[in-house]
């Protein structure tokens, strides 16, 4: 008996997980733009998107329209980009090995740097409060640069935190480190010369991001998911409440009664957090990439998404706008559908255009460009042999079909087991 070529979606799939059946839930897409590089952190400023990538530095992107992102300009910086933080007319990179960079932002053409500052160790996380910037510096802990004069920068002070530094958010005068295995750190920076730890909070898991709001941090600790820390008291901050998001939360955006989270294979996860003690999951978009950081910007939710660049996501209904706001929205958003039945791939586009069906690896190769061409608006079928460009049988496994049309893009995921 001949073997025969199964292709079957997650969905029928249980010992997979249920999560991976359904690529949204109260979250469309919007709108994206494909950088260059590997897209690490985002920062939002008016009409623009300011992306650290990775090796391609900083990328500056117009949103006006967040239907039909692009990219306005560019700062190759010399290091790696992690981090980023924007004020006024300077964006604050953090770039690893190269430091804190500065860059004029107000041509957004045409940026340019206009100093820079070599911490000793390595910079992943940025912020900016009156005239300090605070950077998280890795194994070099918490630094601070005076930037009120940007031609004549100079550290301030440090504390050298027990863990690995990768993020900070500074509301009044404390700076909250998410500081990798050593957890949340508290930081009293009101006398930047001599900052020194107020209090510290250590879950399970690794402290990735961290982002504050009124009398919470909201940290995002990889496995360990979302948790808040009730830091009312920065001396004696407790667990008011956390989510277990089921990727690993790398980043994280406080916007009214909703946190963020960056779940990286999991991709956007929306938080209702208007009960700390008891928080619960209101909507979700499994992104095509891997989700490391998010930043918030009215009802539009922008994430870094590694090697998918930058997207940008509306919740809706229980996780963000009513359907009232979305009538009234100045462009009317409708979302591309795929479904996988057996062999089977149903999809449909909303508008005329190019639209292209493609089929990736898990590695984020593609296998397969099942069609790329002009579609009128309307739902069709094509099936898939599970054969790569060149008409050879691919491996068993996990596979990722991918329908692009319009500046909007849907994945759906299917396993292939010979």
């Amino acid at each position: 008996m001949s073997k025969k070529l199964l292709v079957l979606t997650i969905a029928l799939l249980g010992l997979l997980g249920p999560a991976l059946a359904q690529d949204s839930s109260n979250v469309r897409s919007i709108g994206f733009c494909d950088t260059p590089g590997w897209t690490r952190g985002v920062a939002v400023s008016g009409s623009y998107a300011y992306v650290a990538d990775g090796g391609s530095g900083l990328r500056i992107i117009n949103i006006s329209n967040p239907a039909a992102p692009a990219e306005t300009g560019y700062y190759d910086t010399p290091g790696y980009a992690r981090g980023v933080a924007v004020s006024g007319s300077y964006a604050y990179v953090a770039d690893e090995v190269s430091g804190l960079r500065i860059i004029n932002i107000s041509n957004p053409a045409a940026p340019a740097e206009v100093r820079f500052y070599d911490t000793p160790g390595y910079a992943i996380g940025v912020a900016v409060s009156g005239g300090y910037a605070y950077i998280a510096d890795y194994g070099a802990g918490l630094r601070v640069i005076d930037i009120s004069d940007s031609a004549n920068l100079i550290e301030t002070g440090f504390y050298d935190t027990p863990g690995q530094a990768l993020k900070v958010a500074v509301s009044g005068t404390y700076a909250y480190v998410a500081d990798f295995n050593a957890g949340l750190r508290i930081i009293d920076i009101s006398n930047p010369a001599l900052p020194v730890e107020a209090g510290f909070y250590n879950t399970p898991g690794y402290a990735y991001g961290v982002a504050v709001s009124d009398s919470y941090a909201y940290v995002a600790y990889d496995e360990a998911g979302l948790r808040i820390i009730n830091i009312s008291n920065p001396v004696l901050p407790v667990e008011a409440g956390f989510y277990d998001t089921p990727g690993y939360a790398y980043g994280v955006a406080v916007s009214g009664r909703f946190a963020y989270v960056a779940d990286f294979e999991a991709g956007l996860r929306i938080i209702d957090i208007s009960n700390p003690v008891l928080p619960v999951e209101a909507g979700f978009y499994n992104t095509p990439g891997y989700a490391y950081g998010v930043a918030v910007s009215d009802s539009y939710v922008y994430v870094a998404d590694g090697d998918s660049g930058l997207r940008i996501y509306q919740g809706y209904g229980p996780a963000g706008v009513t359907d009232t706001e979305i009538q009234n929205a100045e462009f009317k958003i409708q979302n591309l559908r795929l479904q996988v039945y057996g062999n089977t791939i149903e999809y449909s586009v909303p508008q005329s255009g190019t639209a292209s069906l493609k089929a990736y690896n898990l590695l984020g190769q593609e296998v397969n460009t099942l069609f790329r061409e002009n579609k009128t608006a309307g739902s069709y079928k094509i099936n898939w042999n599970g054969r790569d460009d060149n008409g050879r049988r691919v491996s068993s496994g996990v596979y990722l079909v991918r329908l692009e049309s319009n500046g909007q893009a849907v994945t759906g995921k299917l396993l292939l087991v010979r």
